[in-house]
């Protein structure tokens, strides 16, 4: 599914959501996505103190860790400018860092709210 904003689109895998309520069932799944959302706002909250700080080493870590909860739930281009910014921090590059670790914050506020827009309900 494509949900488009007015200056960036962002994906969410909707199969990889019905996939999540079909394993884990109705209950299962949303207390699954909830606990995502939730940890993707903390860490996506601590992003601007680890860029100001200049910490990529931590910031490095906090975006490896928003992939893996991003694709668990869909949310695949989140999931993308994570590493994006995982691998500008891994590389040293504190430019690419700094205006990787801004889109991932737009990405990552947009990627939250169409996931709570997502009405996905399989008949299983």
């Amino acid at each position: 599914m494509l949900v488009e904003f007015k200056d960036e689109q962002v994906r969410v895998d909707s199969d990889r959501l019905i996939e999540l309520y079909c394993n884990l069932g109705e209950a299962g799944a949303e207390n699954a996505v909830c606990r995502a959302m939730e940890t993707l706002a903390l860490r996506l909250g601590e992003v601007p103190r680890l860029r100001d700080a200049g910490d990529l080493d931590a910031l490095g870590r906090a975006a490896r860790r928003m992939v893996g909860i991003a694709n668990e739930v869909g949310m695949t281009t989140l999931a993308r400018v994570a590493g994006d910014v995982e691998n500008t921090c891994g590389n040293g590059d504190v430019a690419g860092a700094a205006a990787t670790s801004a889109r991932l914050i737009r990405i990552g506020d947009k990627s939250l709210t169409a996931l709570c827009q997502i009405n996905i309900m399989p008949s299983v």
